[in-house]
């Protein structure tokens, strides 16, 4: 039993330091700190795993990534974060923290976080973050690159396809509603 008190003697003051870091970054608003510190651990440890896994693959990292990849690889990623984080389709996933708000733009949700403070917030502003996703989703796509490049590249082609059609749907509806017709308003005829 001393260890356990001598634990909780040590922890003590870097409690107290902890909770008044938070006390003056949240200024009384309720945000979840701990969730996030938990969060930032838990991508640290798949980060880490993932890298011990190549380093004992004996694998090695490529000199450079070709630029088409790169290209490839980031739209992949803005359009992955997006489907997880707004498409109507992946709400089963996100529905454990956030609440249904409405509909959002084309084919996108509105959600709120359900949960103030804790690890349910913070987990609900990362499932509804598209900009947040991108780092968890970027990391995944590059470790899938280093392990399994020619997998990656058609997984990541996928959904460079799927953005590449959004854009095209965009268009199309613009074209089909007159939003790229010439503007005539203030024109002198005679000019």
């Amino acid at each position: 039993m001393a260890i356990a008190d001598e634990i909780q003697r040590i922890g003590a003051p870097v409690r107290r330091w902890a909770r008044t870091q938070k006390r003056e970054y949240t200024n009384g608003e309720e945000r979840p700190l701990a969730g996030d510190l938990g969060a930032m651990g838990v991508y640290l440890g798949l980060v880490s795993a993932a890298a011990a896994a190549v380093r004992a693959s004996g694998r090695e990292l490529p000199e450079r990534i070709p630029p088409g990849d790169a290209a490839l690889l980031t739209v992949a990623t803005f359009r992955l974060a997006r489907r997880i984080a707004k498409d109507p389709v992946t709400a089963p996933i996100r529905a454990p923290f956030v609440r249904f708000e409405g509909p959002s733009g084309h084919a996108e949700v509105a959600e709120e976080v359900r949960e103030h403070g804790g690890v349910k917030h913070a987990v609900g502003e990362l499932v509804t973050c598209p900009f947040c996703l991108a780092q968890w989703v970027g990391t995944a796509f590059v470790f899938g690159y280093i392990s399994a490049p020619r997998a990656t590249r058609m997984a990541a082609l996928t959904m460079t396809m799927i953005a590449g059609s959004d854009v095209l749907q965009f268009v199309y509806d613009a074209i089909q509603n007159g939003g790229l017709a010439p503007q005539t308003e203030g024109v002198d005829p005679e000019d």
